[in-house]
């Protein structure tokens, strides 16, 4: 089995039961799964909309989570800005696509550009 590699597009649809979070979760089911440390960041920001649009669960539903999520994958952020730059991504996006490369795993995402990205 390959490592999994998933970004928060993934992971908060599954947290907040957002359609297509079951197959996402299915895909996970048994995986060694990692992210870049900004993945908490990222969270904490789906939360603060959620929060924003009525989400009364949101934060501790966020506080659950962070304390769950261990150690993530170290990044270097010279190698991921070229990534971002040869693949035409942000930062953001870059650090998840070069982690999976570097770990030679699958990335897990729901968007649509980095999963293209992640192809090539």
């Amino acid at each position: 089995m390959r490592p999994v590699v998933i970004d928060a597009s993934a992971l908060a649809a599954i947290v907040f039961d957002e359609p297509g979070s079951e197959r996402l979760a299915r895909r996970l089911e048994g995986e060694t799964v990692f992210a870049p440390t900004l993945l908490k960041f990222e969270l904490t920001n789906v939360a603060w909309k959620k929060i924003r649009h009525g989400h009364r669960e949101a934060p501790a539903i966020l506080h659950t989570l962070l304390k769950v999520l261990g150690p993530r994958g170290g990044i270097t952020w010279m190698d991921v800005e070229l990534v971002a730059i040869e693949a035409g991504l942000s930062s953001y996006d870059a650090s998840y696509l070069w982690l999976a490369g570097s770990l030679g795993a699958d990335l897990v995402t729901l968007d649509a550009r980095l999963a293209a990205a992640g192809k090539l």
